[in-house]
């Protein structure tokens, strides 16, 4: 099988029988690719890779600077392919199984305080629609604690807006039902009905739109965001509004339970980074306030 026909085939694969989102599909196949380009460059062939050959090709990328967390993610990718091709008889077994996942120090997410959000969203100047729209949208990932993948794909026949809830694609095209909170009701409501239609050009499914009247991207929302950021002072991603939410949740009494099934978290290992912040808040009021802390 050649080259392409691999990959060809390796990305329906993934699509159909791993189910992953076109996001982790297109990185799986630039790793792959570039997998490729140096079996190539070394005169290797697929069907006779050892794990001594993948740990000699992480060694390299490590050389180049990229850290473990990327080191983790290519093998990751790696593991799928082979898998793929033990499937298609392309290798006789997966020699990635069996190379050890680097130790990932575990960094505790950014979160912003309530305070930070008020003055965030405080600092979008609304006098025109789109910055409605970025109202709405920064009110609804912060709502509902929304990646930014799942806030750009948001399709109108998605939001119950009198019923308070929202359908959510998240990872691996898994759904999920989340409630909205009054605040981001309310901003949709005025992007909805107010902002959008000056935006829209032609007929269009997506509910968050650039200024040309088209699915705002990924690019536009991040440039956005960060410009917003800026001008309230505060250093952070989109992704901190999604920590902020869970955090927030968690500190007002929330189950990790619930929180577990709002975020769309598969392994409940995945919330729980959130209950450590929560330790070094009392950590922090044991200190200032126990007499022999």
């Amino acid at each position: 099988m050649q080259e392409n026909d691999i990959l060809k085939s390796f990305t329906e694969y993934l699509r159909v029988e791993m189910r992953l989102a076109e996001h982790s599909v297109s990185t799986y196949l630039s790793e792959c690719r570039t997998f490729l380009k140096y079996l190539k460059k070394e005169h290797k062939e697929i069907s006779n890779i050892r794990a001594t050959d993948i740990v000699d090709y992480l060694v390299s990328r490590q050389l180049l600077g990229i850290d473990q967390r990327t080191i983790s993610k290519i093998l990751s990718s790696l593991r799928s392919f082979f898998r793929f091709c033990v499937l298609e008889n392309i290798h006789q077994s997966n020699p990635a199984k069996i190379v050890e996942t680097p130790r990932i120090s575990k960094k505790l997410p950014q979160v912003f305080s309530s305070e930070e959000v008020d003055t965030l969203l405080g600092a979008i100047d609304m006098s025109t629609p789109l910055g409605i729209r970025d109202r709405a949208l920064f009110e609804l990932i912060y709502s509902c604690g929304l990646r930014v993948s799942e806030a750009v794909n948001i399709t109108l026949d998605q939001i119950f807006v009198q019923q308070g809830l929202i359908k959510v694609i998240g990872k691996g095209s898994k759904e999920r039902i989340v409630p909205i909170g009054e605040q981001a009701i309310y901003w949709l409501n005025q992007y909805i009905n107010r902002a959008r239609p000056a935006l829209l050009k032609r007929r269009e499914r997506f509910v968050f739109l650039n200024c040309w009247g088209k699915r705002l991207s990924r690019k536009g929302m991040w440039k956005k965001f960060k410009a917003i950021a800026v001008q309230a002072g505060l250093n952070g991603k989109i992704h901190t509004l999604r920590h902020s939410f869970a955090t927030h949740l968690l500190k007002g009494g929330a189950d990790l339970r619930s929180v577990q099934e709002l975020l769309g978290h598969t392994d409940i290992g995945t919330t729980q980074v959130y209950t450590h912040l929560g330790k070094e808040d009392l950590k922090k009021y044991h200190k200032m306030y126990h007499p022999r802390a």
